[in-house]
């Protein structure tokens, strides 16, 4: 109900007048396509969101997940296989039944406003690895999460906490290494004059930057974006083809500036740590309510296991999640300001307004936020607020 209403609020803004610094983002046309595009994703997130909720209540009110668990157990009767079958036929299965879904959201949607460059059969393909990554990753961590509370009761959480931490540091060193190149191409970027510029500015502020690499996202959108990724000598700034083709080389570097800004001011630290204590928290507030076979109960589960409990606690805990969420928002709106900041000393701010305006105006970004939406949900600062800073 909560989402429903901010989603509510935040379309009732669609039509407001463009803030002044954002003129000149839009023509008219433009603009229109852009309330368009907010629209047609607003009424279809209304409807994939309904058919979300009311696959859930037909699950917890009609014993879909006793069902499943009666599968699984009828396929084994050793608790960890009994688990990795309960999670894997719950999860494809979702999976399978929202792709109609995520379908129509690429081919139609975003077909229609222009920006699907993926192809029927590279959406299958990713959706064929996305399982397999479920499956090998997902479930072997699941496993040893199993194994620990079989070994260890309660305190399972700590050695399950620490199985997380070295995996997420883990993928973040070598998330572009192992991951990425399953479903994009990575190239070096070329010498000529934007690899001299980045390279010229890396030094100048001490920065480091050995990889900098392209990735061919235009296979799959005309969305443009960066990240930064990895520390030490793994880190490496993986540029999109589309930014490369969307911005001028001043532009991109202040792009880079500001990447280098979180880097500089330690938020990639910070977001690790930060993400490492709530998961030891939520493991832990997770081993007080695991063994209590009300859990299981709850969603229909007659007989009480760590995996029904595990599905159980995770729909009681989203509240909890919520306001965690809203506290990290918080943090990483404050943390792009400081990178904008840090941009704005160590290169200079106009490139970095026109680039932020030349995104918005290619991704048909929304200029004009409900506040209580921005606050509930955005990651990022709204544009106007980020130019206001960055002129300020």
């Amino acid at each position: 109900m909560l989402e429903t209403v901010m989603n509510y609020l935040n379309a009732k803004h669609f039509s407001d007048p463009v803030p002044n610094e954002l003129a000149d983002v839009f023509d008219e046309e433009e603009y229109r396509k852009s309330q368009d595009y907010k629209q047609t994703n607003y009424k279809f997130g209304l409807l994939s969101s309904t058919f979300s909720l009311l696959l859930t209540l037909t699950f917890l009110l009609f014993g879909g997940f006793e069902w499943v668990d009666e599968l699984a157990r009828s396929m084994s009767n050793q608790p960890i296989v009994i688990a990795l079958i309960f999670f894997g036929i719950i999860m494809i299965g979702s999976s399978i039944i929202t792709t109609p879904f995520s379908y129509y959201q690429t081919f139609v949607i975003e077909e229609k406003f222009g920006f699907n460059k993926s192809t029927p059969k590279l959406f299958i393909l990713d959706k064929i690895k996305g399982w397999f990554m479920l499956a090998i990753v997902g479930g072997g961590i699941l496993a040893l999460i199993l194994w620990f509370f079989q070994w260890a009761g309660n305190n399972f959480w700590l050695y399950a906490w620490a199985v997380v931490a070295v995996f997420s540091i883990f993928m973040n060193l070598f998330y572009s290494r192992l991951i990425v190149p399953l479903f994009n191409k990575q190239t070096p970027l070329e010498e000529g004059e934007l690899k001299t510029k980045i390279t010229t500015y890396a030094e100048k502020v001490g920065f480091e930057l050995k990889n900098i690499f392209v990735i061919d996202g235009s296979k799959r959108s005309t969305k443009a974006n960066a990240y930064f990724s990895g520390f030490g000598r793994e880190k490496r700034v993986t540029l999109y083809d589309t930014l490369i083709n969307d911005l001028n080389v001043d532009e991109i570097v202040a792009v880079l500036a500001h990447e280098v800004g979180h880097y500089k001011r330690k938020h990639i630290i910070f977001n690790m740590i930060a993400s490492l204590l709530l998961t030891g928290l939520t493991l832990f507030v997770l081993s007080l309510f695991v063994n209590n076979p009300e859990v299981s109960h709850a969603i229909g589960v007659l007989q009480p296991s760590f995996h029904a409990a595990l599905i159980g606690f995770g729909i009681l805990y989203s509240p909890i999640s919520e306001l965690t969420g809203l506290i990290m928002n918080y943090l990483s709106r404050k943390f792009e300001f400081q990178a904008d900041d840090y941009a704005k000393k160590t290169f200079t701010g106009q490139p970095l307004i026109t680039s932020l305006k030349k995104l918005s105006k290619n991704s048909l970004s929304n200029l004009t936020p409900h506040p209580a939406f921005v606050f509930m949900h955005y990651s990022h600062p709204p544009l106007v607020e980020r130019i206001r800073n960055l002129r300020s």
